[in-house]
């Protein structure tokens, strides 16, 4: 057992989409998973049973034994806000991959071209980040960039505002402008479940102020996107993400790259990750 690997909460299914009890896999090992008179439970490959969160409309299980509860996202319980399943989508690759490649600002232009990003708007603007030892999460903030369509409900391109958290290994949250109320933010989440070091299952999840589009818009407008990243990670080299920062070399725009792998370094996660150079 590695307690700087197995002592965290992963998401292992979308609640509603538990109709019968079925497999899957958690950091290479094989877990069992159902739901009985409107309670998950996830049980080990031996048939012990595992500690289990239900949240963000999510299920949540450790191989381990976790020290604190679950991060929550306090604005997802605001008034009005539209909680929203996407789905899921495996993919080929390291789940740390996953989660930096969702912290990238600079691929805008150049994988969700007219969407997130537009050239000649390529250049990305200095902003702060830090890892916040209180909360031991990464947060990165005073993002701003150009986009064509922000959202679903934007009508137009706008200077979008961005901030960053990474409060778990593999899960990452981006609070972003809200076309339609100014002053508050959408909440766009990557709940990532490593299956294995080089292959993972990605949960995005919304809690979104939108009340013109329909579900299935919003929905197939988070699925595009992601589908636009899919073909990206699947194709990058090493597929482990590189921990040693002189085998790659960053730019300013690779600010919350770089914090989120010192962050991995510091606490010693290393699952989907690569130590040395090949």
């Amino acid at each position: 057992m590695n307690a700087a690997i197995d002592n965290h909460w992963y998401p292992v299914a979308m609640i509603s989409g538990i109709d019968a009890p079925r497999e899957t896999l958690l950091l290479g090992k094989k877990i069992s998973l159902g739901r009985e008179d409107g309670t998950c439970w996830v049980l080990d490959a031996s048939g012990a049973e595992l500690p289990t969160v239900e949240r963000f409309g999510h299920l949540w299980t450790s191989p381990g034994q976790p020290n604190r509860d679950l991060f929550t996202i306090p604005e997802a319980d605001s008034p009005g806000r539209r909680l929203v399943d996407v789905g899921s989508v495996k993919v080929k690759c390291s789940p740390l991959r996953a989660v930096e490649n969702f912290l990238d600002i600079a691929h805008f232009p150049f994988v969700h071209t007219d969407i997130l990003g537009a050239e000649p708007h390529t250049e990305v603007d200095r902003y702060d980040v830090k890892i916040r030892e209180e909360v031991d999460e990464v947060w990165a903030t005073k993002v701003k960039f150009y986009q064509p369509q922000a959202a679903k409900s934007a009508a137009g391109g706008i200077t979008t505002e961005y901030m960053y958290r990474v409060p778990a290994p593999t899960c990452s949250v981006l609070y972003k402008t809200c076309p339609p109320r100014p002053g508050e933010w959408d909440v766009i989440t990557l709940f990532v479940q490593p299956l294995t070091e080089e292959w993972c299952e990605v949960w995005p999840w919304m809690a979104l102020y939108d009340d013109e589009s329909t579900m299935s818009e919003m929905v197939s407008f988070q699925q595009l996107i992601f589908m636009q990243d899919r073909s990206i990670l699947e194709n990058q080299l090493p597929r482990k993400l590189p921990l040693d920062p002189g085998m790659e070399v960053p730019t300013q725009a690779d600010m919350t790259s770089v914090a989120y792998r010192r962050w991995l370094k510091k606490i010693g996660y290393t699952y989907g990750a690569q130590l040395v150079a090949a």
